[in-house]
């Protein structure tokens, strides 16, 4: 059986996305799994045990120079790379208009049919496309975590049961940075919306706190402003290190020779959970129900408005490396 799964982006969403792959190869060791990708994200699944194909959607750029003949080219080599074969289901598990356009472009076996979600769950964005494209549009339950939406969907559209706990197969494939003298906890402040962030000042004294108990801490960054506030930490702490701008792929393995991370909720504190690292994330905003850690013992959400104490979060921390 041949499986496609699009999921195209973004960072986090993909993460929660990855329980979906263990729980097919359970239920259909044989099964062929494709994933198409925005080229960007395209590192982390191959990470991820289970997948056989990454077939790499790179619509952003494309988007910005349509008639380019570099455009041209990579959109004849994703075309060919999507009809190479035909599939036995297509799985749109992002309910977008472009997941939809990529399920509805996938060649198709004789009987083969489009899976999507049916309607819209709380928190996440859906547009109605999904619907029409699909030959079996499945409805999801209005409250749900964006791990269980995924792994519901799929295993209804492929009509095996799912196990209990989730798995996400994440494999790093080895060290990325030079070991530090004492065990290192990645701090991960950047965050794509401003009212997720945690203020500066709370990173400073958590660091220190941690300082004392024996840790360094690494602040790795993914843009210039975030970079620039790493290097701030770096110069005020002094047992801080901010990581040079890492690909993916080498931004996993370094997060994967960590003790922990804490962090807020953001793709690379979603990653920490993937690792099954000891993990504290960071809310301002009651969201942790659909996108935080799942009640492992040794990983955890604190929700506080406008934001949680440094208190809090040690407390959290403390509980989480011991476990």
């Amino acid at each position: 059986m041949r499986v496609l799964l699009v999921k195209l982006s973004s960072l986090g969403d993909v993460v929660h996305t990855l329980p979906v792959v263990q729980d097919i190869r359970r239920a259909l060791p044989s099964a062929q799994i494709d994933w198409v990708i925005e080229t960007g994200f395209a590192p982390l699944l191959n990470r991820c045990a289970g997948i056989d194909r990454v077939i790499a959607f790179n619509l952003r750029r494309w988007r910005n120079a349509p008639l380019k003949a570099s455009t041209r080219q990579e959109w004849k080599i994703f075309k060919n790379e999507l009809h190479r074969e035909p599939y036995d289901a297509v799985i749109d598990l992002q309910g977008l208009s472009k997941s939809a356009w990529v399920a509805w472009m996938a060649r198709l076996a004789p009987g083969a049919k489009r899976f999507a979600m049916a309607n819209r769950t709380e928190g996440s964005s859906y547009e109605l496309p999904t619907r029409w494209v699909a030959d079996v549009a499945l409805p999801m339950p209005w409250h749900v975590h964006a791990v269980h939406r995924g792994r519901e969907l799929c295993a209804r559209a492929l009509g095996y049961e799912l196990s209990s706990e989730e798995r996400y197969g994440l494999e790093p494939a080895g060290s990325a940075l030079g070991a530090t003298k004492r065990p290192c906890v990645a701090l991960v402040h950047g965050t794509s919306r401003p009212d997720k962030q945690w203020p500066d000042s709370h990173w400073i004294e958590l660091a220190r706190l941690l300082d004392k108990a024996g840790f360094d801490v690494a602040f790795p960054h993914g843009s210039d402003a975030e970079e620039k506030s790493s290097r701030t930490f770096e110069a005020v702490l002094p047992n801080a290190r901010a990581w040079a701008r890492l690909q993916l792929d080498a931004l996993i393995d370094a997060m994967a020779d960590c003790a922990g991370v804490i962090g807020v909720d953001s793709g690379l504190s979603h990653i920490a959970v993937a690792l099954d690292l000891p993990h504290v994330q960071i809310y301002n905003i009651d969201t942790a129900w659909r996108t935080g850690p799942l009640g492992r013992a040794h990983q955890q959400s604190v929700y506080a408005r406008p934001a949680p104490s440094v208190e809090i979060v040690w407390q959290a921390w403390l509980e989480v490396a011991k476990s």
